[in-house]
């Protein structure tokens, strides 16, 4: 795999104008937002120095991953610079210590895990292999780990496999996927958009990744059968949610059929934290 130039970052100056002036408006969020500001400006730093990789991935090892539902990047496909990941691994542990979603002797075991190469790198390629589905694998990842690493490990590695749905996504192959997992990484859809011409895309909680999936289907247990989706929205109709009452798991989703801007997923996971209350209220889970 060679590598194309360096690219500039995604854009995020509107992610954070969206962000400062939802926090004005709805200041009980304002822990929540500034966790995620803390987040974009991690992923902006690094996401500046990762190159987007130049990937060309055999064809029938592709069209076999296609047919199989498998995703296509294995984890030595990743453009993973180690020292810029024990970084971001240390920062966003920080983010989350902080703010009190990791309990201060796991965030200190994170930490020494992140200092140690001779342990870090198998574990986070293990932890890769175990959660990507690109190879029918079994979990070989150390069962005694610190609670929350699972989310800073998610965390750490999304600037980097952001870069290959950059890479990826725009290839003709990527046009027909409809599985329920990511088609780059293979994690689940943590959010969802409906464009404006009604389709739904579902988007990867770890690589930000989009994709055309069954605008009612549900993405966690496939659940075709409409009458057992609840659906609600709010108010003004620009978010809604799509329970299942097989798995009773949720999706929020964006609806962007009539809205001024696309979604923005930064902003709206946590514009739509009210959703997750009212969901889990009624007995769902994300």
């Amino acid at each position: 795999m060679t590598e194309r130039p360096v690219r500039p970052p995604r854009a995020t100056s509107r992610d954070v104008t969206e962000l400062t002036a939802l926090k004005k408006i709805h200041p009980e969020l304002s822990d929540a937002i500034d966790v995620q500001l803390a987040l974009i400006e991690i992923n902006k730093r690094v996401q500046g120095r990762v190159p987007l990789p130049w990937m060309q991935p055999d064809a029938a090892w592709l069209a076999a991953q296609q047919r199989d539902g498998r995703p296509a990047v294995r984890f030595a496909d990743i453009p993973l610079d180690w020292s810029d990941f024990r970084l971001t691994m240390r920062q966003v542990s920080d983010v989350l210590q902080r703010h009190g979603a990791l309990d201060p002797r796991d965030y200190e075991r994170i930490l020494a895990i992140s200092r140690d190469g001779h342990t870090l790198e198998p574990l986070v390629a293990g932890w890769y292999t175990a959660t990507s589905h690109v190879d029918a694998a079994k979990d070989v990842t150390p069962a005694d780990l610190p609670a929350g690493l699972d989310q800073v490990f998610l965390l750490a590695l999304r600037p980097f496999l952001s870069r290959c749905a950059d890479a990826l996504m725009p290839r003709p192959e990527f046009q027909s996927w409809r599985q329920r997992l990511c088609p780059v990484c293979g994690w689940e859809a943590d959010f969802a958009t409906i464009t404006p011409d009604a389709e739904r895309h579902l988007i990867c909680g770890r690589c930000l990744a989009q994709w055309i999936f069954d605008p009612l289907a549900c993405p966690y247990c496939d659940n075709h059968d409409r009458a057992r989706i609840t659906s609600f929205a709010t108010r003004d109709g620009r978010y809604r949610v799509y329970a299942c009452d097989v798995c009773q798991r949720y999706l929020k989703a964006y609806d962007g059929r009539s809205a001024a801007r696309p979604v923005l997923i930064h902003v709206d996971a946590i514009a739509t934290l009210p959703l997750d209350a009212a969901a889990i209220q009624r007995g769902y889970r994300g």
